[in-house]
């Protein structure tokens, strides 16, 4: 039985969110995890969308990096 480790230098996370508090705290929530595989936050994007009935949603791509 071989065991492989390969470190993970790039990930790339999607989030969604009816409102930027829990945007924020969803975002926030990964990054901690993230720290455990030694990835830091390298670029956000984020967007908001305004629906026909006047709800709005909220949505971010994380670019996680390795630490190096």
């Amino acid at each position: 039985m071989n065991i492989s480790l390969d470190l993970i230098e790039d990930k790339i996370e999607f989030f969604e969110a009816d409102d930027l508090q829990t945007l924020e705290k969803k975002i926030n929530e990964q990054i901690e995890h993230n720290k455990a595989l030694l990835l830091h936050v390298h670029h956000v994007s984020h967007q908001m969308h305004v629906a026909e009935n006047g709800k709005r949603s909220y949505s971010a791509v994380v670019h996680f990096k390795a630490k190096k």
